[in-house]
């Protein structure tokens, strides 16, 4: 009796794929390997994901509320201090050598530095973003940290708070009824009244 395993070695991994559609002449018969009627032998075949046959699909039925900040986070490659520790004294640390590396996966996302360990050498390094921390590190050493183009790296000035203004507490007082005009305000008004024409 042949084991399974015997059995399996002998056929291919893949089965060949049927190619559909191709008429009467193909060998599958009049409806070409699409078998009878319905979703499958239809263009529309395969159907959407999240289709659920006419029905109102199942994120449509659901309410939407709320807001997220996903769609706008800032995704990075991470690295701390530490992992640097293997480049050679005045080495040029980029992306290209992370990834040569194996530090990160690829050139994806930037690269952001961590100030997790210690670094005792003197690199270049150019990343997409630096903890305080690891700029710190590696200014200490004698090293420079670089932005992607080269330049050197900056932290954003911190945002000014608004301070609102201290309300008056003096108000100017508004003359009363009882209380006679300034002699300011009564000469414009004198100065405007005529005598009036003798008759």
């Amino acid at each position: 009796m042949a084991m399974i395993h015997e059995i399996t070695s002998a056929v291919p991994r893949y089965r060949r794929r049927l190619r559909k559609g191709r008429g009467e002449s193909s060998g599958h018969g009049k409806t070409c390997g699409r078998g009878t009627k319905g979703s499958g032998a239809r263009v529309g075949k395969p159907i959407n994901p999240g289709h659920e046959g006419g029905q109102t699909r199942i994120y449509r039925r659901l309410p939407k509320r709320g807001f997220s900040n996903d769609p706008f986070a800032h995704e990075f490659h991470v690295v701390n201090i530490a992992d640097l520790a293997r480049f050679a004294d005045g080495t040029t640390v980029d992306t290209a050598a992370l990834v040569e590396a194996g530090l990160v996966p690829d050139a994806r996302y930037p690269v952001k530095i961590l100030g997790d360990g210690e670094l005792t050498r003197k690199l270049t390094v150019q990343a997409g973003w630096y903890s305080k921390s690891a700029y710190a590190k590696i200014t200490a050493g004698g090293g420079s940290a670089l932005t992607v183009d080269g330049k050197p790296f900056e932290f954003p000035k911190p945002k000014k708070r608004f301070v609102p203004r201290p309300k008056e507490t003096a108000k100017k007082e508004k003359p009363g009824k009882d209380q006679a005009p300034s002699e300011a305000e009564a000469a414009p008004k004198a100065q405007g009244e005529q005598a009036p024409s003798a008759q």
